[in-house]
């Protein structure tokens, strides 16, 4: 009855005040209460009464707590309902005398909650000493999930006082970690944006429960056909994700929960954003990190059931995307970004991820803006919020203060100023203060990327990724598709130099259209790259025609990824020489010079460099995975991000036995991976002997400021004396800062 009769009171042409009034009058009435009193959270943590029955009129918009003060404060902090006999005797109770409500005894409070935070207070009082039941409970909590929707429309903005703003709106900041340079200033697109609820109340409660027990059925089978499949890791989901869902989706507790709102007057979808909202609320007030890391898991199987409920797919980027968005994810994979129309994306934000993680490495390549490790962003921010993204220093900002917008306006002219002086280094010779030439090359993966080419002044494309192609296709790209991007690519870089890597797919790169993979446990040291193209050859072969004939008349070079012995380049090479002999046969015109080089970064090629030197034309570094490998450290994992340091003095050595096996074999060595984007890193690899980098095409410029006043045969001495001294420090990067300061050299 009470919510039928809040759906008549939302249906009505009513002032917010009036709506709020009526609304605490029909709860008091119908719960049999003496008062009923509403408190709304503002964005300087007090708690100000909004609107009462049974309390004085006169305190509304007066009376106020602060968070954690009294009853009400304290349900707000907590986000956990009170219900009390004796209200005055709880240790939290604060008297407020402009209320009058000293003469009450019995008190029933419970937070006004949306996506898990707080905004409001809503409570019933009796004079006389009571115990309220679980239905009443129930029911006033579900009342407040109404409420909760008015406050996050906007509907009492008009009736907060000049200069201050409720909670909702309040200006947040969160400290992450930076994972890639610039500022990007926009509005919010979540990428997984919660499913709104509009129908909130239902017409018949059996008929409700039928939807929820089908939709749960549903997704139940779909979990259970998800973890039977041999290709789960190839969808994107981790078995003990899976897990966790299935465990989740069979709790009979959850299921009750959800039954009991729905026989309480509520939708289905109305029920599951209910108890989803509950739980929240109470797993982040948990002290154990693990339970509250679960709560992931749970949203996403809430908001499956939702989508199930409302018979809607995942949800799509749709022609509604701000020409300024900055999108805000707890993870996402390299191919969902690419999803995103690029010319409209600023920045970046994730809750989770590495900086060497796929898509950090593709938003790097598109010259977005990135902070990572941001915790807690998703669930304070709604779509179309104003937010600012530091890439330099981590830093997020939630609906900022004019003030703060305008300091970051202001970066962002300066950096744009710095653009400009990199622009003019773009013809200039990529020379060390001393003489020394280094090749600054840089990283692609699609033909949106060629442009960059001639605007960041790069000497060519030292590393292409052709699996980007594959990663962003409904289905596996015809011969001809290859064959038209990779002869774009070779026609946009001229008489520069254009490295291809064959199709690197595996790991976190995943094909949705291919069901090829087995569900492994490690699928980083699993069947991936080089591997799964020796495996499944056609793969291999169609690419290998495609580049040859793309590359009639001019040189081709390939690399080959995740060589990890000697005879996989040579099996490689076989196929290779096989599509040559085919395509001569056909006369087709062929490339004036062919060059097969080698991805290092398996560790068990540091014990084959002479035989890799001399089986190959040239080679190139992946640090990224090296690194991995070498300090069985996962590049994806949030907790090991920052433990280890790529300029410490043990990975540094192995990267000189490298550079040293090329110059004993006049074999070219290149590094390719993310040391090379930053200057202080990209000094340490020129100050090692490389003479070749290849980066994202933003970091060409300041990588090229670093270099022309680089003393670089001061700078090799200074290495050979880091990394030979018996007590070498574990990492080398205050060393190497001190370095620059000395010699003046721009990081």
């Amino acid at each position: 009855m009470l919510l039928k009769r809040l759906r008549e009171l939302m249906a009505e042409a009513l002032e917010p005040q009036e709506r709020l009034d009526r609304i605490v009058r029909e709860i008091a009435q119908q719960m049999v209460a003496e008062v009923c009193s509403l408190y709304v959270l503002r964005s300087d943590s007090v708690l100000e009464l909004y609107a009462t029955e049974g309390l004085n009129p006169g305190s509304v918009h007066l009376a106020q707590l602060r968070l954690g003060q009294g009853l009400v404060g304290t349900i707000a902090a907590s986000a956990r309902a009170l219900n009390l006999t004796d209200a005055q005797q709880h240790p939290a109770f604060a008297y407020l005398p402009e209320t009058g409500e000293e003469i009450y005894n019995s008190f029933l409070g419970v937070p006004v909650l949306r996506a898990g935070r707080t905004l409001g207070v809503l409570t019933v009082q009796n004079r006389t000493m009571r115990h309220y039941r679980e239905d009443e409970i129930e029911a006033l909590e579900t009342t407040a999930m109404v409420i909760a929707e008015m406050i996050a429309t906007g509907d009492l903005a008009r009736l907060t006082r000049p200069g201050l703003e409720l909670d909702l709106s309040r200006p947040a900041s969160f400290n992450g970690l930076a994972f890639n340079d610039g500022v990007g200033l926009g509005h919010v697109v979540l990428h997984e944006p919660r499913v709104v609820v509009t129908n909130l109340f239902n017409e018949d409660s059996e008929e409700e429960l039928g939807r929820l027990t089908e939709s749960l059925d549903s997704l139940r089978l779909s979990i259970d056909d998800m973890l039977s499949r041999r290709d789960v890791a190839f969808e994107g989901e981790h078995r003990a994700v899976l897990e966790a869902y299935r465990m989740f989706a069979h709790d009979r507790g959850w299921v009750r929960r959800l039954e009991e709102a729905v026989r309480n007057g509520l939708t289905a979808e109305a029920a599951v954003e209910k108890v989803q909202s509950d739980m929240r609320a109470r797993m982040q007030h948990m002290t154990d990190p693990y339970l509250r890391e679960r709560m992931s898991d749970f949203d996403d199987l809430a908001n499956r059931l939702l989508r199930q409920l409302l018979g809607r797919g995942p949800d799509g980027l749709g022609e509604a995307l701000p020409r300024d968005a900055v999108v805000v994810a707890r993870q996402m994979g390299a191919a969902e970004l690419l999803d995103y129309p690029r010319d409209r994306v600023r920045g970046l934000v994730l809750e989770d991820g590495s900086i060497t993680s796929h898509v950090v490495i593709v938003a790097r390549a598109m010259g977005i803006p990135v902070a990572g490790q941001v915790k807690g962003v998703v669930s304070m921010a709604e779509n179309g919020d104003a937010i600012i993204v530091d890439g330099e220093e981590g830093q997020v900002h939630l609906r900022p203060q004019s003030d703060v917008k305008a300091a970051f306006a202001e970066k962002v002219r300066f950096r744009a100023r710095r653009q400009e002086l990199y622009r003019e280094l773009r013809d200039r010779p990529s020379n060390s203060k001393d003489g020394v030439h280094v090749d600054l090359l840089m990283n692609a993966g699609l033909a949106v990327d060629l442009p960059q080419l001639d605007e960041s002044g790069a000497a060519g494309i030292g590393l292409f990724r052709t699996e980007l192609q594959f990663m962003v296709a409904a289905t596996f790209p015809r011969a001809e598709a290859q064959e038209r991007l990779y002869r774009d690519v070779l026609d946009a870089a001229g008489p520069k130099p254009v490295t291809f890597r064959t199709i690197d797919i595996g790991g976190d790169k995943v094909l949705p259209y291919f069901k090829g993979a087995l569900n492994e446990e490690n699928p980083a040291l699993g069947w991936r790259a080089i591997r799964l193209t020796l495996d499944r050859p056609g793969f291999l072969r169609t690419q290998l025609r495609a580049l040859l004939k793309a590359a009639g008349g001019r040189e081709l070079r390939l690399m080959l990824p995740m060589v990890t012995e000697i005879d996989e380049i040579v099996q490689a090479r076989e196929l290779l020489d096989r599509e040559v002999r085919h395509l001569s046969r056909f006369a087709h015109h062929l490339p004036t010079k062919l060059k097969l080089g080698a991805m290092l970064e398996v560790p068990s090629l540091m014990w084959q460099l002479d035989e890799l030197m001399a089986a190959v034309d040239f080679v190139s570094v992946g640090s990224n995975d090296l690194f991995q490998f070498i300090t069985a450290t996962d590049r994806g994992s949030a907790l090991l991000s920052d433990r280890f340091d790529p300029l410490s003095a043990p990975f540094l050595r192995a990267l000189k036995q490298i550079v040293d096996a090329g110059q004993r074999h006049k074999t070219a060595v290149t590094l390719c991976g993310e040391l090379a984007g930053r200057p202080l890193s990209a000094m340490a690899l020129i100050g090692l002997g490389f003479r070749s980098i290849s980066m994202s095409p933003a970091a060409i410029g300041p990588v090229k400021a670093m270099l022309c006043e680089l003393p670089v045969a001061d700078l090799e001495v200074c290495m050979a004396d880091l990394l030979g001294h018996p007590n070498a420090r574990h990492s080398v990067r205050s060393d190497l800062q001190a370095f620059a300061a000395q010699h003046g050299v721009p990081l």
